[in-house]
């Protein structure tokens, strides 16, 4: 008798929920059976940060404050059942504000289309002979590196869309900075770099620090997708343009200054990603 009753229930409860593939909203029932072709993800930039503040002042900041992440990777990451713990603030479907007035590969406000990672860092401190960058610690990499791969493949990101914030404002950012392993995570599947030979190739026996064409640099990292001016002049738009991709790229010479290194980095990029 009992299960005559628990069934009676079922078929009843079926009824209600309607036919399969239909969404009940109260007022109306969303139909999702078909689906359309043309689609794709939403979710096409990854971008890189550094807070600038302390674990505290940096979660206070990301909640409390007119900027937001996706999330954040404190200084020293919380380990719970043998797994580091990377703090949530923003469900990766909402639109975080990481990036602010930012471009790249044609598309402007990359907060559309992009996940944010904050990562505990003080950034720099200014002395007599500049900026001296703290640096990230291993465990923060570790977990940034599990995390990254995990939204990378769930999204399909591609290597030139794993970028800096710094790459998407050069303006006004210089954050993660030169002290963010870049090639140590491309050479785990995340992010670009270049390849070796083909930067020598590019190079042709130049030294490295021998003046290059302010165009052809220009016209490179545009394609690669830096929002850069294209009028042959070493403007200051152009220098940190430039200082943004030495950061990522070469980031021990990060003066802005347009040398042969420099183009071969942008020209090996552009070959094996833009092409």
């Amino acid at each position: 008798m009992r299960r005559l009753f628990v069934y009676f229930w079922i078929i009843i409860l079926a009824g209600c929920c309607g036919k399969p593939g239909q969404i009940d909203r109260g007022a109306y029932l969303a139909d999702s059976t078909v689906s359309s072709n043309s689609q794709d993800e939403r979710i096409r930039f990854l971008v890189m940060h550094y807070t600038a503040a302390d674990d505290q002042e940096s979660l206070r900041l990301l909640t409390e404050g007119q900027v937001s992440a996706h999330y954040l990777v404190h200084s020293s990451p919380e380990i719970n059942r043998g797994k580091p713990v990377a703090r949530q603030l923003v469900a990766e479907e909402k639109r975080a504000w990481h990036a602010g007035e930012s471009h790249w590969q044609g598309r402007n406000n990359i907060n559309d289309t992009s996940v944010g990672i904050e990562i505990v860092n003080l950034g720099f401190r200014e002395e007599a002979g500049g900026k001296t960058w703290y640096p990230f610690n291993e465990d923060q990499i570790e977990l940034v590196a599990l995390l990254a791969r995990d939204i990378i493949h769930r999204y399909g990101i591609s290597p030139a869309n794993v970028v800096a914030h710094s790459d998407i404002a050069p303006l006004r950012k210089n954050d993660p900075g030169p002290r963010f392993p870049w090639r140590q995570l491309a050479l785990r599947g995340i992010g670009a770099w270049p390849d070796r030979e083909s930067v020598e190739r590019h190079l042709a026996g130049r030294a490295h620090g021998e003046p290059a064409p302010v165009a052809k640099i220009q016209q490179a990292l545009a394609r690669y997708g830096y929002s850069i001016p294209e009028n042959g002049l070493a403007d200051d738009k152009t220098r940190r343009a430039i200082s943004a991709f030495q950061m990522h790229f070469r980031p021990e010479d990060i003066s802005g200054t347009p040398d042969a290194q420099t183009e071969a980095i942008a020209m090996a990029l552009v070959e094996k990603y833009r092409s």
